[in-house]
């Protein structure tokens, strides 16, 4: 395995930005990151092998294939493609440091449960802009069959020696369905003899390409308004699967555009792969989309206009896209209102954007944004990977030249993000460590 980006101690990305520069010109988006990562855990179910093609060049891929390995699946990474062999030896066990890199531990622990019986793991690590509970997730493998042991280390679930059952369980939260325990679910329920019921699913993107992806390796899944039947299957087949487009990468770059008074073009995908609750606001800030033959044809109709949203379930605003909004929505004129509805809240970018002068403040799960602000250069950093891109969009729109620190996290999620800038027009330099002094 080809380990692309390895991020060494002390070998962290800095980067400086000179504000100012209209972005405008035509980049192809990358593979789902959201949607990979719940690929590469589905894979570990198949009895033959597999390749997901257009796989994001993210940190996060490179992470899952070193955690598939290290279970004893053959698994490498060339190009776009992510290719994974069965284990002909296996290790159940979800590397203990790898495992807390990456948000979708739990996921790949269901599925090495599905197929083995049992699996150790760590607790979760990727992005901590608030808690995280992984309860529905634990309940899933519980409903099917396996005792949980909880250690220093993390988690131990054993089934018995048939391995997983048919079962119900509830992914619901108080915020609504969760994603990753619907896919956890619909993992175990891949391998469990017999028909699984999940209820209160999530119906994310996220959940329908890995439904998808077990209905052509032979699971059947069908839903009604009980929630989702699964019809698990002793032997998954192999063969190709594509990645789609991703969504949080385009709307990133759709509102650095429209923030800059610029104008994009983003290949690889369609504004049917975009949830209304994203193109809606985006609308009323004043942003036009359109499908053209080369992909989606952004453009600002005119000054941008303050908005009132709400993240939500899909096909509602997307959560890991209103940092970014709120960053651009200091270029719009009035006060805009964003509320959290899937997480108890998420403001980690707000410091950092008050760094730019922006007139940004939270209240509980709700974000305000006053423009239009000028924004001047600051030196900031991030924890999480959205919180991070919020910043960058922000010091493109500042006067000067603002240094951004923890890229780590945008290398997280976006593959190509500041190649794709550079290619639009904006000032972009990039340091291995802190930059010198002027």
């Amino acid at each position: 395995m080809t380990d692309r980006h390895a991020v060494l101690p002390g070998d962290e990305v800095v980067v400086r930005v000179t504000g100012g520069q209209p972005l405008k010109g035509r980049i192809t988006v990358q593979g789902s990151k959201n949607i990979a990562l719940h690929l590469y855990a589905a894979t570990l179910l198949a009895d033959e092998p597999v390749v997901l093609h257009g796989v994001p060049a993210i940190l996060d891929t490179d992470v899952c294939a070193q955690i598939l390995t290290h279970t004893g699946a053959e698994t490498t990474v060339t190009g776009d493609e992510f290719a994974v062999t069965p284990a002909e030896r296996v290790h159940p066990e979800i590397h203990p440091d790898l495992g807390r890199r990456v948000r979708t531990t739990c996921v790949l622990a269901a599925a090495a449960l599905a197929r083995h019986g049992r699996v150790r793991f760590p607790r979760p690590g990727g992005d901590a802009f608030c808690e995280r509970l992984i309860d529905r997730h634990l309940a899933a493998m519980e409903a099917a069959g396996a005792v949980i042991h909880s250690t220093e280390a993390g988690f131990e679930a054993r089934c018995g020696a048939r391995g997983v059952r048919p079962f119900t369980v509830d992914v619901g939260t108080p915020y609504g369905p969760s994603l990753g325990a619907t896919v956890t679910a619909l993992l175990l329920a891949a391998r469990a003899p017999g028909t699984s019921l999940i209820t209160s699913p999530s119906i994310e993107p996220e959940v329908a390409q890995v439904s998808r992806f077990l209905w052509e390796r032979g699971v059947d899944i069908h839903a009604d308004h009980a929630g989702l039947h699964v019809t698990g299957t002793k032997h998954l087949a192999g063969g190709a699967y594509t990645v789609l487009g991703d969504r949080i990468e385009a709307a990133t770059m759709i509102m650095a555009a429209a923030s800059t008074g610029g104008s994009v073009t983003l290949g690889g995908i369609t504004t049917h792969d975009l949830p209304r609750g994203l193109t809606s606001p985006l609308a009323e800030a004043g942003i036009l989309l359109a499908d053209q033959p080369e992909g989606i044809c952004m453009a600002v109709t005119g000054p941008l206009q303050a908005i009132e949203t709400a993240t939500g379930p899909h096909p509602g605003l997307p959560t890991d896209t209103a940092p970014q909004l709120a960053a651009m929505l200091t270029q719009a004129h009035g006060t805009s209102v964003i509320a959290e509805r899937i997480y108890p809240r998420r403001d980690t970018h707000i410091d950092g954007l008050a760094a730019f002068g922006a007139a940004v403040s939270s209240r509980g799960p709700e974000i305000f944004v006053s423009g239009v602000t000028p924004l001047r250069a600051a030196d900031v950093g991030a924890r999480d990977i959205r919180a991070v891109t919020a910043l960058l969009l922000a010091a493109l729109v500042a006067d000067g030249t603002s240094t951004i620190r923890g890229m780590h996290h945008l290398r997280r999620g976006y593959g190509h993000m500041l190649t794709h800038l550079a290619r639009l027009g904006a000032d972009i330099t990039t340091y291995p460590e802190a930059p010198p002094c002027p």
